[in-house]
């Protein structure tokens, strides 16, 4: 008799059964990570229908490789990597396509609330989409997985240097096109604990 894993099993746990044929582990770890593959997707290719489409493909390729997570490393390490190959390969398949030229949103009122947000995400989605997408990559793993360098390295296969580089790169391209725009008080520092 198979042993059945609660679905707040451990990422390992539930990895280790799907790849032995487990469609209820299977399922419970896209369920758990879709939100997370598809904010990656999103952050890299910026064009939502297209973000969507890796979304699934990654996904896909889960379901369909789920029997090579060798355990080496965490499974979300595995996944982001996952999913990063599926939203760069989709950039490669539409690069043909011409992309919408966009002038960037005017800076948020002060006091918005909601707006001030959407706003902020807006002009984050806009400078991300100007940046190369090995960059924008590489940044959304780092701000937004949380991923740290070696993990970065691991999942985009290359070296922690590369990483480092592209990192710094993507994020001094979006701090000249968004720039720093909160009073000076509130600005960053290099005497910033």
């Amino acid at each position: 008799m198979r042993e059945v894993l609660p679905y707040d099993s451990p990422d390992a746990d539930l990895a280790s059964a799907a790849a032995r044929g487990d469609r209820a582990a299977l399922e419970a770890l896209l369920h758990r990570h879709a939100d997370r593959v598809h904010a990656i997707c999103r952050r890299v290719l910026i064009n939502p229908d297209d973000s969507l489409d890796a979304t699934q493909e990654a996904l896909l390729a889960v379901s369909r490789g789920i029997e090579r997570f060798d355990g080496r490393s965490q499974f979300t390490t595995w996944l982001y990597r996952v999913a990063t190959n599926a939203a760069l390969d989709e950039a490669r398949r539409r690069r043909r396509r011409p992309i919408p030229t966009e002038t960037l949103p005017e800076p948020p009122v002060k006091g918005a609330g909601t707006a001030d947000l959407v706003a902020d995400r807006l002009d984050v989605d806009a400078a991300l989409s100007s940046i190369p997408a090995d960059f924008r990559a590489a940044v959304a793993l780092r701000d937004l997985a949380g991923l740290d360098y070696a993990e970065i390295s691991e999942t985009l296969g290359i070296p922690p240097g590369t990483v480092r580089s592209r990192i710094a790169r993507g994020r001094a391209a979006l701090a000249a096109t968004i720039g720093n725009r909160g009073p000076d008080s509130e600005r960053p520092t290099d005497q910033s604990p």
